[in-house]
């Protein structure tokens, strides 16, 4: 796209270059006509015949050089006017009026510069809208483990609650809940802005999968979902940060049992394709996930018709594959289930 644009700037510049270089052609010949013409008639010099027939063509360069200013001064007008149109819409979008577009109209440079400027805005209005969705999703997400703290405290306080087991293991799970929301977030800001630190070392992908999947083993029971691991007898060591890769199960395995039904299955697979890749799976039975929000599922913020989250998990399970120099990719069909398939460097 930037070599295109290049290409687009690089003949508009041209076009204006060659209609400068016309315009002084054209003002030489009319200063040099006229001059020679005035001379003549005065008597200043006394030009021949062939002269005076370049004097009449000359007058007839200039009639055809007005013709082509007015042509140019058409066509400055075509361009001057969009982008006139472009100035203004920059300024409305430095004052924060991310709703403003501009037509593109024009010559096919300013056209490209219009198109370009739309795309810009459109992507600014869209984070503007995730920006005003996180703040209300977060402060939901506070607010709800918040109260239940609170409630709980002060009716201890107030002799309501007794501090007992009960009480106390409630206002344990609410901060265990903030905490993980704070460190999700904390996270993301790391893994987008490159400062996330990797602790890389030497990692047995089946213990791992397998010690992951064991604290998910009491709640797809009580869920009826049935969690497999299909993993080889032997495999590869890998160097990666085991606690990062943790995490992205965790999200995965999570959005597995948030979507599929009591009597459906989970199944994590590892396999390796090839000699310099490790492939890991993790496949659901569920609901599985519309096209229109397929493409978008990985985006900070996203959230589906029917999700209950703050749109965090995924996105941090891409940045974190990511930093460690892999990739991951969804596949789905609604009510058919979600295949989500992580591939890591060896």
């Amino acid at each position: 796209m930037r070599m295109q644009g290049g290409r687009m700037g690089g003949r508009f510049f041209r076009r204006v270059g060659c209609l400068f270089l016309l315009f002084n052609l054209f003002i030489s010949i009319v200063v040099l006509s006229v001059a020679g013409m005035l001379a003549n008639f005065l008597g200043i010099i006394q030009l021949p015949d062939t002269f005076r027939w370049a004097i009449i063509l000359g007058a007839g360069v200039v009639l055809l050089g007005f013709w082509m200013l007015a042509w140019a001064g058409r066509s400055l007008r075509r361009m001057s006017r969009p982008l006139d149109d472009l100035i203004a819409a920059a300024d409305r979008i430095a004052q924060g009026d991310y709703a403003v577009r501009v037509k593109e109209q024009g010559p096919p440079e300013v056209r490209s510069l219009g198109a370009v400027f739309n795309s810009m805005a459109d992507r600014l209005q869209s984070n503007d809208e995730q920006r005003r969705n996180l703040l209300a999703d977060v402060t939901h997400e506070l607010r709800t483990p918040l109260t239940v703290i609170q409630g709980n405290v002060e009716g201890i306080l107030d002799g309501i609650y007794p501090a007992d087991e009960a009480h106390l293991k409630s206002i344990l799970e609410e901060t265990h809940l903030l905490s993980r929301l704070v460190n999700d977030l904390r996270t993301l800001a790391l893994a987008e802005s490159g400062a996330l630190q990797l602790d890389k070392e030497p990692t047995d992908p089946a213990v791992l999968i397998g010690e992951t999947i064991a604290e998910f083993r009491l709640q797809a029971e009580a869920a009826g979902v049935t969690l497999d691991l299909e993993v080889p007898e032997s495999a590869p060591l890998l160097n990666l940060d085991p606690e990062r890769i943790r995490q992205v199960l965790v999200n995965l395995i999570t959005n597995g049992l948030r979507y599929t039904p009591p009597g459906g299955r989970i199944c994590v697979h590892f396999e390796m394709n090839g000699t310099e890749q490790a492939l890991i799976t993790v496949e659901d039975t569920g609901t599985g996930i519309q096209p229109e929000d397929l493409p978008h599922i990985f985006d900070r913020f996203y959230k589906a018709n029917d999700s209950n989250g703050m749109g965090l998990g995924l996105a941090i399970a891409k940045n974190l594959v990511q930093a460690h120099g892999g990739s991951i990719q969804a596949e789905s069909q609604p009510g058919e289930g979600t295949k989500l398939s992580i591939h890591l460097p060896v």
